[in-house]
């Protein structure tokens, strides 16, 4: 078994795939989980033959209930631990609730909050015993209401507080547990949420998914609770608490109508 193994899903791409690949420069070994298998096996091909590691491909979809569980089935049927836990994976949707598709709002809650929950679950015990790390995905959308991401930002506002709360929770433990919060990153995630004509994004210069994920990797290592990169997401993070909450959701609909 592995002691120095790290689980990083949504790691085909974007954020995911830059932070696995950071695990992978700097000797761990990796599984790394998403939906697209032939992408992730050409990913783990390169990697062992770049960075000499070993790296497992399990395609999952964890969108749905019981991926996550899978995916824990078949790490431990490989007969790995894991000491370090990325949950990356996750999208959005841009749109009004009330247009919505039921099934996907269903699906993006249960890929960002509860498939989340279930593998910090069940791998905890592995992360513990080895005195690791864990990381999850947030977002500057977690600090305050999105209006045309109603759902999105809420879910990201529980994966801020759940890793706060287990961040304290294991802080005599010798495990850290940070909530990364980047803004807007040019990645598959705007395609994926349809909001290109988003004021958010449209028209912006956004940072690479490369840059943020080191960023992100550098932050989990340090052993940070919550990290925020870039000077304006930060403030922008730290204005919300001294705005009026109704305020706040004005600017972030006036922010996000389409352009």
């Amino acid at each position: 078994m592995s002691k120095t193994t790290a689980l990083v899903t949504g790691a085909s791409n974007g954020i995911g795939k830059a932070i696995a690949e950071k695990f992978a420069q700097e000797g761990y070994d990796l599984v790394i989980v998403a939906r697209n298998l032939p992408q992730l096996q050409n990913l783990a091909r390169d990697w062992q033959q770049q960075y000499k590691v070993k790296v497992t491909a399990i395609a999952a979809d964890l969108s749905v209930a019981g991926g996550a569980q899978e995916v824990y089935a078949q790490v431990k049927q490989a007969n790995l631990r894991i000491s370090h836990l990325v949950n990356n994976a996750g999208y959005g949707l841009f749109g009004l609730f009330a247009e919505s598709d039921l099934a996907d709002e269903v699906a993006m809650l249960q890929l960002n909050m509860l498939s989340l929950t279930v593998l910090t679950k069940l791998f905890l015990p592995d992360v513990l015993s080895q005195r690791g790390r864990i990381m999850n995905l947030a977002s500057t959308a977690a600090f305050q209401p999105g209006p045309y991401m109603a759902a999105y930002f809420a879910s990201k506002a529980y994966v801020l507080s759940f890793s706060e709360a287990l961040a304290e929770e294991l802080s005599d433990q010798g495990v850290s547990v940070t909530a990364f919060c980047p803004g807007p990153t040019t990645s598959g995630f705007q395609d994926k949420a349809a909001m290109q004509n988003s004021g958010f994004v449209k028209g912006k210069t956004l940072p690479s998914a490369e840059e943020i994920g080191v960023l992100g990797y550098q932050a989990m290592m340090a052993g940070k609770r919550v990290y925020i990169p870039g000077v304006m997401n930060w403030l922008g993070a730290q204005a919300v608490r001294f705005c009026p909450r109704a305020f706040t959701t004005w600017l972030v609909k006036k922010m996000s109508l389409p352009v």
